[in-house]
């Protein structure tokens, strides 16, 4: 169930290339055939021959398994949640999914005074072994369908967060929550679908990568060293990743060189990876497309501040989202979010 703590290069994995899209319906098809106790919950998932959700992670699943299996819900955030969580109460391990993950919002009762909280008030007599999949980022959808919600989950006691980059993450950590007994909830970067048949978002990435076709799992709690440098650590999450990477090759023609650590999880932390990672470079970017003030972020820095702080050869900077509502208009949306620039010119600043 572990994997290498460093870099990790998914070229050289055998097996097959696949969209985040196709890993994650992969993973899920997976963990169906191998548990009867492994149902899906949503709206639109389980029409036959229909959309397979929003993104169609779940297309053809409802032929395979069924109605009772693959449950298509009104439209009541609130009420799949619920049911999710007395499913899993009963024995089952129910996945469920939002359109947006900031309709999230209308589940957080659900969220984070049940799911979170009955497996601590029982004294460990009952356990909430459920998935929630939630696809989130800005995506020229305004500012009700396109938030970047990981901080608000990470806050909540309880609650297991995973947040993959690419492919082979994304069905390693969606097969290790689904066997969980915690309550996981899951974010999936909607520019990170890559080709979706009928659906695809406007300026998303073609991501593809190399997933094995032998079953493999991997752990929360453990980082990815995506590239390995020696002036500064950059942390990140979901597309930001691939924007630092970008950032770091820009660096490289400029005689610096950035080490990328994609965090892969959010709760629990891998916080041995980035205090290591500073402890050798001596500066830190933290980079998330949520927003400044109170993002998740802010708990990465105050840590590295407080572990790290003899290592520290500049200030710590975060490159995130002002703290605004996401914007429309394309080109206001297009300086919301974190560009490579920015990022490139943060590290310059402490690299100076």
């Amino acid at each position: 169930m572990s994997t290498p703590n460093n870099l990790i290069e998914k070229t050289e994995v055998e097996g097959r290339k696949l969209s985040i899209v196709e890993a994650l319906r992969e993973a899920l098809q997976e963990e169906m055939r191998r548990d009867e106790r492994v149902i899906l919950l949503g709206e639109d998932i389980g029409i036959k021959g229909g959309f397979g959700g929003a993104f169609t992670v779940t297309l053809g699943l409802s032929e395979e398994f069924g109605s009772q299996r693959v449950l298509d819900t009104p439209i009541s955030e609130a009420g799949f949640t619920g049911i999710a969580v007395g499913a899993a109460l009963g024995g089952l391990r129910p996945v469920a999914d939002v359109q947006y993950g900031d309709f999230l919002f209308l589940a957080m009762d659900q969220l984070a005074n049940h799911a979170a909280k009955l497996r601590y008030m029982s004294g460990g007599k009952l356990k909430v072994p459920m998935v929630m999949r939630a696809p989130v980022g800005a995506t020229t959808r305004g500012a009700q369908h396109g938030q970047s919600l990981e901080s608000h989950f990470m806050h909540v006691p309880g609650l297991r967060v995973a947040c993959p980059s690419n492919p082979y993450d994304a069905k390693g950590l969606l097969k290790t929550a689904i066997r969980m007994n915690d309550p996981v909830i899951f974010f999936e970067h909607k520019l990170l679908y890559g080709s979706k048949g009928s659906r695809k978002e406007a300026g998303g990435l073609e991501l593809f990568g190399t997933v094995p076709r032998e079953e493999y799992l991997l752990p929360f709690g453990q980082a990815s060293r995506v590239r390995q440098g020696r002036d500064v650590t950059i942390v990140a999450n979901l597309l930001m990743v691939h924007k630092s990477l970008l950032a770091a090759k820009t660096l490289a023609e400029q005689s610096i060189e950035a080490e990328v650590i994609d965090v892969r999880t959010l709760v629990p932390f891998d916080w041995e990876t980035v205090f290591e990672s500073v402890s050798r470079t001596g500066r830190l970017i933290i980079v998330h497309e949520d927003t400044l003030t109170g993002g998740w972020g802010a708990e990465v820095a105050a840590r590295v501040a407080d572990s790290c702080i003899g290592y520290l050869q500049g200030p710590i900077r975060r490159v995130t989202a002002p703290d605004t509502p996401v914007p429309f208009a394309p080109v206001m949306e297009n300086f919301f979010v974190p560009s490579v620039e920015k990022i490139v010119n943060a590290v310059k600043e402490i690299c100076q």
